[in-house]
């Protein structure tokens, strides 16, 4: 179900979107566009190979996000009241578009299927691994990695997202100092746009196991996908990719403080 590299700093990588496999049988009940898994976080267990590196430990699922969406609580609240989100299981696309063929959507009875079978292996793997590392280090960052295309996203957000959101729970997932670290490595550089704490403020992993009183530290990095691939083929731009890792590299460097 997930793949996990132990490495020896404090930090711990979540990639929960990077999956990208259907079950044939899933896919089968599934539209055409959907079957590609379209809004996968594409490339970006790649984009973070630089955390190796760093000697961060990394976890990444096997399955897509439309077998279950792991950055989403198991009884599907909304993490965002008000706006348009996609679900536990989503039934829609990124775009509004339908996921299944007519009458071909989960029911609750399936979807606490997938929740037992693709769902709690991540998260129990996650909350092992964060927990070693903090008995180990006295401290803890979980770090989530995401990708999202940058525009044409209507349904949602309208415009243009900047390159790179930065999430803490609006400051209530890390501490003050990490959070400022942080918003001073984006602010020292000069090539790509950021935000901290726009439309993105972080999803469920980062605010269900933060505890910064505890010394764990949650933070999320949601990043336009135009900064390192064709948002239409789907492929990774080398000449492009390697600016979008340095940024990565100094931000988790930062988060190991």
């Amino acid at each position: 179900m997930y793949e996990l590299h132990r490495g020896t700093a404090p930090l711990l990588v979540s990639l929960p979107h990077d999956g990208s496999e259907i079950p044939p049988a899933l896919a089968a009940r599934m539209v055409e566009r959907a079957r590609i898994a379209p809004d996968t976080d594409w490339h970006v267990s790649r984009l973070y190979e630089v955390a190796r590196g760093l000697g961060a430990s990394i976890l990444r699922p096997r399955y897509s996000r439309y077998v279950v969406d792991l950055n989403r609580p198991p009884d599907d609240v909304s993490l965002y009241p008000g706006q348009n989100t996609t679900g536990l299981c989503p039934a829609v696309q990124f775009t509004g578009e339908p996921v299944y063929l007519d009458g071909q959507a989960p029911d609750a009875e399936e979807i606490a299927l997938r929740v037992d079978k693709y769902w709690r292996p991540y998260h129990d793997a996650l909350q092992d691994e964060l927990y070693r590392i903090h008995e180990r280090h006295g401290r803890a960052v979980l770090w989530e990695g995401h990708t999202i295309k940058g525009s044409d996203l209507s349904f949602l957000f309208e415009g243009r997202l900047p390159d790179l959101n930065l999430g803490t729970s609006a400051g209530a997932s890390c501490s003050p100092a990490l959070q400022a670290r942080l918003e001073g490595v984006l602010a020292a550089q000069q090539e790509f746009d950021w935000v901290s704490n726009g439309r993105f403020k972080g999803g469920y992993i980062t605010r269900h196991y933060a505890a910064p009183d505890d010394k764990i530290d949650a933070v999320q990095l949601e990043m336009s996908q135009r900064l390192y691939m064709d948002e239409a083929s789907f492929d990774y731009d080398e000449d492009k990719a390697p600016r979008a890792q340095a940024v990565i590299a100094r931000l988790l460097q930062a988060a190991i403080g």
